[in-house]
């Protein structure tokens, strides 16, 4: 048996628009994001999930709400966003040109790197190989925790993956392997 899971980015915030990292910080859908948002729940109501978790920064939460209004999603620390650290709300550019630095070495300030953020997701796929193995679960988070799915669950190198250009589609689908373990 395996774990399903179906992964999909937070919605459009005010700072996507205006070309800004987030990171840690909270960051509000815009109104495409608060559309965005309801067109996932349309797209994933009666999904068969046996769980929906979500990042606990404020654009996913709000991403959640507004697609599954009835439904109190999991919040979960390990699908956070990259902290960008002395960098959070930044432009993205930036970020963007640093990213291959970032790796291994946290970004300044008390930040992250993306190593880090790779760990506290293959903690999660642990946890969620053994609480749900041959179910169903939709996760809402960031774009970092989907490069770390990519590289944990397809062995894609997490430098390439920093790397390459970044796209957006309605939706991601991996195999969890049972017992899986980074």
């Amino acid at each position: 048996m395996a774990v399903e899971i179906v992964y999909e980015t937070h919605s459009t915030t005010t700072d996507n628009e205006a070309g800004i990292a987030t990171g840690w910080l909270p960051g509000t859908l815009s109104g495409l994001g608060r559309r965005q948002a309801a067109e996932l729940g349309e797209r994933r109501r009666g999904g068969g999930f046996a769980a929906v978790l979500t990042s606990d920064l404020q654009r996913a939460v709000e991403t959640a709400a507004i697609a599954f209004p009835d439904l109190l999603p999991t919040r979960d620390a390990r699908l956070r966003e990259c902290d960008y650290g002395a960098l959070n709300g930044t432009p993205m550019a930036g970020i963007a040109a640093r990213r291959l630095r970032h790796l291994d070495e946290p970004f300044p300030g008390g930040g992250q790197s993306y190593r880090q953020v790779t760990l506290a997701t293959a903690e999660l796929l642990a946890e969620l190989a053994v609480r749900h193995d041959g179910r169903r679960v939709l996760l809402i988070a960031h774009h970092a925790n989907r490069v770390a799915l990519d590289h944990l669950l397809t062995g894609a190198p997490l430098a390439e993956l920093l790397t390459a250009e970044r796209t957006w589609q309605p939706g991601w689908h991996y195999t969890l392997p049972t017992n899986w373990r980074p």
